[in-house]
């Protein structure tokens, strides 16, 4: 894998051709070892073209492990599977291996699952991936990860061209009350939007450290939304075409590790967070473990915490499902 990974940044460095020889030299290997690793790539879908004066880069990389990792800016292995039951459950297992910074990335998962257990729709076409990483902070700031990872999600819908938005805590969503339209889909208005993802955290830790953090994100990407659940969307359909899934989840691991690359980083979470939320200012209905708390959202607070204005005051929720509700006349 390293002399793949090697070869093509070689190659992306070069404008024309890279001769074998020059290459084997500048890498350090044999000119077999070369021609090994070009038919290795060519078998992921990497279209590394032969000509006269040697190879070329591929255009196209593909959605395969290498493709994700071919120039990615960010500080992860990657380990994609075309099929797997569920990425945050295999990203759990490499943790009790000891791993850390590896992105499980999957063409298609069959038994993925949402929050609180619900089903999630995972077929061939979507992005399904799960990062695993050691983060040095107290256990009382991983909520701020999974905000980190919907700010990530929106700005990559935003970058293929679909205007995303999150609804508190971590629904990527597009329509609806998000963008000022009126929704046909009266359901879909009071979830604040069509669902275009989701994000699933699980962690392991001592009582004031995280020992591992695993942020699971489910993104319909090139997906029909007939095969979807009601309410659900994909990126290709709001869109009018596919989205290229490389880009798309290099985009998102990028923007996720530069949002949690340090404590410090951890700061920027919150205002980035609020800058693509359609909450803050709705009226909306959350039902949390202790009641229902119904209000006007204002805010959200460290580590993630929506702050509502309610008729008996302010209320702060950590956890529940959020309903948009329609203002009063």
């Amino acid at each position: 894998m390293d002399t793949r990974r090697a070869l093509l940044d070689a190659l992306a460095a070069d404008d024309g051709p890279v001769s074998g020889p020059a290459l084997a030299e500048s890498l350090g290997v044999s000119r077999a070892a070369v021609w090994k690793a070009v038919e290795a790539l060519r078998e992921e879908g990497f279209a590394v073209e032969s000509t006269p004066d040697g190879y070329v880069a591929p255009e196209d990389p593909g959605y395969s492990g290498p493709g994700i990792a071919f120039g990615l800016d960010a500080p992860y292995s990657v380990a994609y599977r075309d099929r797997i039951g569920s990425t945050n459950e295999r990203a759990r297992e490499l943790a009790g291996e000891g791993a850390a910074d590896v992105a499980v990335v999957a063409d298609e998962q069959t038994g993925s699952r949402g929050r609180l257990d619900r089903e999630w729709v995972a077929p061939s076409g979507g992005v399904w991936l799960s990062i695993l990483t050691r983060p040095d902070v107290p256990t009382a700031r991983a909520p701020l990860f999974t905000l980190a990872a919907a700010v990530a999600t929106t700005d990559a819908a935003r970058e293929a061209g679909v205007d995303a938005h999150i609804k508190w805590p971590n629904d990527v969503l597009v329509g609806g009350d998000g963008s000022g339209s009126v929704d046909a889909d009266p359901e879909a208005s009071g979830r604040g939007g069509r669902k275009l993802a989701g994000i699933l955290t699980e962690m392991e830790g001592e009582a004031d450290r995280v020992g591992w953090l695993v942020v699971g994100v489910g993104v319909n990407a090139n997906v029909d939304p007939e095969t979807l659940p009601a309410g659900a969307t994909s990126l290709s359909a709001e869109r009018g075409g596919p989205v290229d899934r490389r880009r798309f989840a290099a985009t998102l691991l990028e923007r996720y590790a530069e949002l949690t690359a340090s404590p410090a980083a951890l700061d920027r979470i919150l205002p980035a967070w609020r800058e693509r939320a359609s909450t803050l200012g709705r009226r909306v209905r959350v039902e949390a473990a202790d009641g229902v708390v119904e209000g006007t959202a204002v805010d959200v607070a460290e580590p993630g915490a929506l702050v509502v204005d309610t008729d008996e005051g302010r209320r702060r929720v950590h956890a529940g499902d959020c309903e948009h509700l329609r203002d009063a006349e």
